[in-house]
């Protein structure tokens, strides 16, 4: 069973209004936006001297503001060039409180979906390549410290603001309609890829490519972590033809990730880096 198709670019009814070289500004627009934070990140990252994310709630807030004002001018480019729809965008809330639910429970798929796939990874590294198991695991780790100190969430507010405005808005909500407007480009240009299930998917991993190297500044173990996440996130849009429920799956993961850092630095805190 395939989902249905994702809406057309226009309806049948109305000619084209729009294009293909405003289509191409959106692409190029909204698919620069996470690449260009991704190298700015790692061409920074030998001068920084802690984590990109402050360690006081009034600098999370206002990070978190300013990383919105930046989409938002980016989007505002891209709607410009496309005129984008709130149908081609997806938004449309379906099925209650179902949306919250599907959320939860994608979370958790994704973090088992994650974890094989980069624990495949690293046995055909060990097996094929002979590095040793140290090594390959300080390769392949995300470098979560680049982006937050796991010591700030002992915090309450700053905590609080991690599960909620940073997982749910700052990350989840400026993500996935990221995505979603990354995917309505797509779908417009090669209109092609929109006839089956295997073209959808092949455009969510183009999407995810871009959305995991808009993760440098947390080395190419991040990369691959949030590629095979955009991956997920870009198939969960695509079946339900919403990005709620990847909305919600998104900021339930980023929240339990910050949860578990914060059980690692009262539990074991050796394990974190510097710890």
């Amino acid at each position: 069973m395939e989902p249905p198709p994702l809406p057309p670019p226009t309806p049948p009814e109305c000619p084209p209004a729009i294009s293909r070289t405003g289509w191409w500004m959106h692409l190029a627009v909204l698919g620069s936006y996470p690449i260009v934070l991704g190298i700015i990140g790692h061409t920074l990252k030998g001068e920084r001297t802690g984590p990109i994310l402050p360690r006081d709630a009034s600098g999370l807030l206002v990070m978190g503001a300013v990383e919105l004002g930046i989409f938002a001018v980016f989007f505002l480019i891209a709607w410009a060039g496309s005129r984008v729809t709130h149908e081609q965008l997806l938004l449309r809330w379906r099925g209650g409180v179902t949306p919250v639910l599907w959320g939860v429970v994608y979370s958790v798929a994704l973090r088992i979906g994650v974890g094989i796939v980069m624990a495949v990874v690293f046995v055909a590294g060990f097996v094929l390549k002979g590095v040793k198991p140290e090594e390959l695991a300080e390769q392949m780790r995300p470098q979560t410290e680049q982006l937050i100190d796991a010591r700030a969430l002992s915090d309450p507010v700053y905590f609080a603001l991690s599960l909620t405005f940073l997982s749910f808005v700052v990350a989840g909500l400026r993500e996935e309609l990221w995505r979603a407007g990354v995917l309505a480009a797509l779908l417009a240009l090669f209109p092609r890829l929109n006839t089956d299930l295997k073209g959808r998917l092949v455009t969510v991993g183009i999407v995810a490519l871009i959305f995991g190297l808009g993760h440098l500044p947390q080395g190419w173990g991040g990369v691959a972590a949030t590629t095979v996440l955009g991956f997920g996130l870009g198939a969960i849009i695509v079946w339900h033809r919403s990005i709620w429920e990847a909305v919600l799956a998104h900021g339930f993961f980023d929240a339990t990730t910050f949860a578990l850092l914060v059980a690692l630095a009262k539990l074991r805190p050796d394990l974190l880096p510097g710890g």
